[in-house]
Protein backbone atom coordinates (compact mmCIF):
# COMPACT_ATOMS: atom_id res chain seq x y z
CA UNK A 1 0.00 0.00 0.00
CA UNK A 2 1.24 3.20 -1.13
CA UNK A 3 1.38 6.13 1.27
CA UNK A 4 -1.21 8.31 -1.16
CA UNK A 5 -3.19 5.23 -0.33
CA UNK A 6 -3.27 5.90 3.29
CA UNK A 7 -3.77 9.64 2.42
CA UNK A 8 -0.76 10.83 3.74
CA UNK A 9 1.23 12.92 2.12
CA UNK A 10 4.94 12.26 0.65
CA UNK A 11 8.39 13.45 2.12
CA UNK A 12 12.01 13.00 0.47
CA UNK A 13 12.90 9.39 1.12
CA UNK A 14 14.87 8.56 3.93
CA UNK A 15 17.18 6.19 1.25
CA UNK A 16 17.61 9.09 -1.10
CA UNK A 17 21.23 9.64 -1.33
CA UNK A 18 20.81 13.21 -0.63
CA UNK A 19 19.22 12.04 3.07
CA UNK A 20 21.26 9.21 3.97
CA UNK A 21 25.04 11.77 3.03
CA UNK A 22 22.44 14.74 5.04
CA UNK A 23 21.89 12.17 7.86
CA UNK A 24 25.54 11.12 7.68
CA UNK A 25 26.83 14.86 8.13
CA UNK A 26 24.41 15.75 10.76
CA UNK A 27 25.27 12.46 12.98
CA UNK A 28 29.35 13.99 12.59
CA UNK A 29 28.05 17.10 13.52
CA UNK A 30 26.06 15.41 16.58
CA UNK A 31 28.87 13.59 17.79
CA UNK A 32 31.48 16.03 17.71
CA UNK A 33 30.10 19.81 17.86
CA UNK A 34 26.41 18.98 19.23
CA UNK A 35 26.52 16.13 21.84
CA UNK A 36 29.63 17.62 23.85
CA UNK A 37 28.75 20.52 24.07
CA UNK A 38 28.07 22.53 27.31
CA UNK A 39 24.72 22.71 28.86
CA UNK A 40 24.41 26.22 28.45
CA UNK A 41 25.27 26.82 25.12
CA UNK A 42 21.57 26.41 23.46
CA UNK A 43 22.71 29.45 21.13
CA UNK A 44 25.23 27.43 19.58
CA UNK A 45 23.29 24.05 19.40
CA UNK A 46 20.50 26.26 17.56
CA UNK A 47 23.23 27.52 15.07
CA UNK A 48 24.34 24.10 14.12
CA UNK A 49 20.50 22.71 13.88
CA UNK A 50 20.22 26.01 11.37
CA UNK A 51 22.99 25.14 9.56
CA UNK A 52 21.51 21.83 8.74
CA UNK A 53 18.44 23.48 7.63
CA UNK A 54 16.14 23.29 10.76
CA UNK A 55 14.31 26.67 11.32
CA UNK A 56 15.13 27.28 15.41
CA UNK A 57 14.57 30.29 17.16
CA UNK A 58 17.74 31.73 18.76
CA UNK A 59 16.27 32.33 22.39
CA UNK A 60 14.95 28.51 22.04
CA UNK A 61 17.05 25.47 24.12
CA UNK A 62 17.74 22.82 23.19
CA UNK A 63 19.77 20.05 25.59
CA UNK A 64 22.76 18.61 24.34
CA UNK A 65 21.25 15.15 24.47
CA UNK A 66 18.30 15.93 22.97
CA UNK A 67 18.50 13.33 19.71
CA UNK A 68 17.26 14.23 15.96
CA UNK A 69 17.16 12.42 13.21
CA UNK A 70 16.60 15.08 10.19
CA UNK A 71 17.06 18.73 11.42
CA UNK A 72 15.89 19.92 8.31
CA UNK A 73 12.06 19.07 9.36
CA UNK A 74 12.08 20.89 12.68
CA UNK A 75 10.89 23.94 13.45
CA UNK A 76 11.29 25.51 17.10
CA UNK A 77 9.47 28.74 18.28
CA UNK A 78 11.35 31.50 20.34
CA UNK A 79 11.39 30.35 24.20
CA UNK A 80 10.34 26.45 23.38
CA UNK A 81 12.43 23.80 25.08
CA UNK A 82 13.48 20.55 23.65
CA UNK A 83 14.60 18.66 27.12
CA UNK A 84 17.53 16.42 27.78
CA UNK A 85 17.44 13.06 26.17
CA UNK A 86 13.93 13.72 23.79
CA UNK A 87 14.25 11.67 20.94
CA UNK A 88 12.97 13.69 17.85
CA UNK A 89 12.62 11.32 14.96
CA UNK A 90 11.99 14.10 12.50
CA UNK A 91 11.34 11.97 9.33
CA UNK A 92 8.66 14.12 8.64
CA UNK A 93 8.53 17.76 9.58
CA UNK A 94 8.16 18.43 13.62
CA UNK A 95 7.31 21.76 14.61
CA UNK A 96 7.06 23.03 17.88
CA UNK A 97 5.26 26.38 18.91
CA UNK A 98 6.58 29.53 20.98
CA UNK A 99 6.91 28.01 24.33
CA UNK A 100 6.20 25.17 24.07
CA UNK A 101 7.98 21.99 26.57
CA UNK A 102 9.29 18.89 25.39
CA UNK A 103 10.54 17.57 29.09
CA UNK A 104 13.44 14.77 29.19
CA UNK A 105 13.13 11.63 27.91
CA UNK A 106 10.09 12.29 25.80
CA UNK A 107 9.43 11.16 22.27
CA UNK A 108 8.12 12.78 19.14
CA UNK A 109 7.98 10.07 16.70
CA UNK A 110 7.10 11.70 13.08
CA UNK A 111 6.90 8.13 11.20
CA UNK A 112 5.27 4.22 11.27
CA UNK A 113 5.40 1.50 9.32
CA UNK A 114 2.60 -0.34 7.06
CA UNK A 115 2.55 -3.33 9.04
CA UNK A 116 -0.11 -4.92 6.57
CA UNK A 117 2.46 -4.72 4.04
CA UNK A 118 5.36 -7.29 3.31
CA UNK A 119 7.64 -3.93 2.31
CA UNK A 120 6.43 -2.64 5.42
CA UNK A 121 7.14 0.78 4.12
CA UNK A 122 7.91 3.70 6.21
CA UNK A 123 4.81 6.14 6.48
CA UNK A 124 5.99 9.54 7.23
CA UNK A 125 3.35 11.72 9.36
CA UNK A 126 3.90 15.70 10.66
CA UNK A 127 3.72 16.34 14.34
CA UNK A 128 2.29 19.64 15.39
CA UNK A 129 3.62 21.02 19.22
CA UNK A 130 0.97 24.18 19.48
CA UNK A 131 2.69 27.60 21.13
CA UNK A 132 2.55 27.12 25.61
CA UNK A 133 2.46 23.25 25.00
CA UNK A 134 3.86 20.96 27.31
CA UNK A 135 4.92 17.15 26.47
CA UNK A 136 5.76 15.66 29.92
CA UNK A 137 8.54 13.32 30.88
CA UNK A 138 8.72 10.24 28.60
CA UNK A 139 5.46 10.88 26.90
CA UNK A 140 5.30 9.31 23.50
CA UNK A 141 3.43 11.54 20.53
CA UNK A 142 2.56 9.58 17.74
CA UNK A 143 3.10 10.04 14.00
CA UNK A 144 0.60 12.80 12.79
CA UNK A 145 -0.36 14.54 16.15
CA UNK A 146 -1.32 17.75 16.87
CA UNK A 147 -1.16 18.98 20.40
CA UNK A 148 -2.88 22.73 20.14
CA UNK A 149 -1.77 25.91 21.96
CA UNK A 150 -1.57 25.57 25.74
CA UNK A 151 -2.45 21.44 25.62
CA UNK A 152 -0.67 19.02 27.93
CA UNK A 153 0.59 14.98 26.73
CA UNK A 154 0.77 14.20 30.99
CA UNK A 155 3.67 12.23 32.27
CA UNK A 156 4.64 8.92 30.33
CA UNK A 157 1.31 9.05 28.18
CA UNK A 158 0.78 7.71 24.91
CA UNK A 159 -0.79 10.41 22.76
CA UNK A 160 -2.25 8.79 19.63
CA UNK A 161 -4.93 11.54 19.20
CA UNK A 162 -5.03 15.20 18.76
CA UNK A 163 -5.65 17.16 22.01
CA UNK A 164 -7.81 20.28 21.69
CA UNK A 165 -6.42 23.85 23.37
CA UNK A 166 -6.16 24.09 26.76
CA UNK A 167 -6.69 20.12 27.44
CA UNK A 168 -4.31 17.63 29.65
CA UNK A 169 -4.32 14.17 28.46
CA UNK A 170 -2.89 11.30 30.50
CA UNK A 171 -2.47 7.87 30.04
CA UNK A 172 -1.88 4.63 27.66
CA UNK A 173 -3.85 5.39 25.44
CA UNK A 174 -3.99 9.10 26.75
CA UNK A 175 -7.48 10.39 27.50
CA UNK A 176 -8.89 14.12 28.96
CA UNK A 177 -7.83 14.60 32.29
CA UNK A 178 -9.01 18.12 32.82
CA UNK A 179 -8.93 21.54 31.06
CA UNK A 180 -5.90 23.57 31.72
CA UNK A 181 -6.13 27.10 33.20
CA UNK A 182 -5.33 29.80 30.20
CA UNK A 183 -2.23 31.97 30.55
Amino acid sequence: MKSQELNTPTYQSELTFKNKLGRLLWGIVYVFLFRPSPRVLHGWRCWLLNRFGARVASSAKIYPSARIWAPWNLEIGERAILGDRVDCYSVAPISIGMGAVVSQDACLCGATHNCDSAGFELIPKPIHIGPKAWVCARAFVTPGVTLAEGAVAGAAAVVTKDVTEWQIVGGNPARLIRSRARF
